[in-house]
């Protein structure tokens, strides 16, 4: 890990972008593709997350690549509280050169969360209650991605609990718990790695 990289000429010009940003830098995923067959399951409505993440020592960044219809008034409420970067990502080397430059991504599973996963960068995974067998069962980690916490519904279509715990968790790292922008997991395996 990581086994991808952001071309470096794109992350200096994001780092360049962002950089009088003193806040905790967070980009969030809320949905994915709409045509998706578990779309219904995995995405969030913007209303339901969005307003919940702003908070004081953060600064959010969409890394929404297509909003829906209701998400613009949405986003248009929340202020200087988010900044839209979708306009400024084309392709998914940009997208990938944002996350590099970002704190922590907070995403539900679209491929921008596999993308934070495969760079090493700490990502919070939003996960419905029938998932993916990928991320197994009774896990806060992931096998495939040392770097991400998994956040669980405990019932179907049940988010708030979800929303609530990341929302938290946000909080004490905006406050200064860094270590909670990784899993339990990722400080024992750094800490193997680093014995001789």
């Amino acid at each position: 890990m990581p086994y991808l990289q952001a071309e470096p000429a794109i992350v200096s010009r994001w780092q360049r972008a962002l950089r009088n940003e003193t806040k905790l830098k967070v980009g969030v995923v809320w949905a994915g593709n709409a045509l998706h067959k578990g779309d219904k399951q995995r995405s969030i409505a913007a209303e339901a997350v969005l307003p919940r993440l702003v908070m004081p020592g953060v600064q959010l960044y969409s890394l929404q690549k297509e909003t829906r219809p209701e998400d613009g008034a949405v986003l248009a409420s929340l202020g200087t509280g988010i900044a839209d970067l979708a306009p400024a990502l084309g392709s998914f080397a940009d997208t990938a050169a944002a996350v590099e430059t970002l704190d922590l991504v907070i995403s539900v599973d679209t491929s921008v969360a596999h993308m934070a996963g495969g760079l090493g960068r700490p990502v919070w995974m939003l996960l419905p209650y029938a998932l993916d067998w990928r991320w197994m069962r009774d896990r806060e980690d992931s096998p495939w991605y040392p770097t991400m916490r998994l956040f669980r519904q405990q019932r179907p279509r049940a988010w708030d609990s979800v929303i609530a715990s990341a929302v938290t968790e946000l909080a004490r790292v905006a406050a200064g718990e860094e270590a909670l922008r990784w899993p339990p997991s990722f400080e024992n395996e750094a800490r193997a790695h680093r014995s001789p």
